[in-house]
């Protein structure tokens, strides 16, 4: 049980230092010589990536973000269906149940790792992209529909932000439409509460009116290193 305990710890430190790694940092250091987190709304992220480098790297840094949090959740995957680790499995160990609560731990560990990066002194992005590969991990079906309701709110309101809050509050709701394990409900809640806490700036400024549309610059926020 110890051997397969410490197997289960390895696998949610990984997906952490997955999270971890600072896609958006990288690619504005290496293309245009700054720290993102000084510029834009100080985050790590696609969209502060977009709007300092332009779009293809901003998509790339988003598609890269997404395939952390697949890996992160494939892991979890490998650990419980790969032959010679299933020997250290103790016979009292349910699959069933425990793969949704270390597939949730995993999901959790490089969510946190993707907004507190321990490379960017505990700085870094909003998770809205590794989320969205966590989820299509977890379930396409609950990705994909997550992705649609983050395009149809992008495509009315022309506001990333928006569409990131809006499509975090739709995941609880479409993991109990379609049956998810309680581990998962639960994970969508925390997880899109969390995401919505990382954007409390951009509520402020929705709010009041002046949240920068896709196209628009964002003025440096020092104390929005999210």
């Amino acid at each position: 049980m110890a051997i397969w305990l410490t197997l289960c710890l390895l696998i949610v430190l990984i997906a952490y230092l997955l999270g971890s790694f600072p896609t958006g940092y990288i690619a504005v250091k290496q293309l245009k010589g700054i720290d993102i987190r000084e510029v834009g709304s100080g985050s790590t992220g696609a969209t502060n990536v977009l709007r300092t480098l332009g779009k293809v790297p901003g998509a790339l840094v988003l598609v890269i973000d997404s395939l952390k949090g697949v890996l992160a959740i494939g892991l979890v995957y490998w650990l419980f269906n790969f032959e010679p680790i299933q020997n250290y499995i103790p016979p009292t160990v349910d699959a069933q149940l425990w793969q949704p609560c270390i597939v949730t731990l995993a999901g959790s560990a490089a969510i946190l790792g993707h907004s507190k990066s321990i490379f960017l002194g505990f700085t870094g992005g909003k998770s809205v992209a590794i989320s969205l590969g966590i989820l299509l991990a977890m379930s396409w079906q609950i990705g994909l529909a997550t992705a649609g309701v983050f395009a149809f709110v992008v495509a009315i309101s022309r506001t990333v932000s928006l569409s990131s809050i809006v499509g975090a509050i739709a995941v609880p709701i479409f993991m109990l439409l379609l049956h998810q394990p309680l581990p998962y409900i639960l994970f969508a809640i925390a997880g899109g509460l969390y995401v919505i806490l990382r954007h409390r700036t951009n509520i402020e400024r929705l709010l009041a009116g002046t949240e920068p549309k896709i196209g628009q610059p964002v003025a440096t926020e020092p104390e929005q290193v999210a």
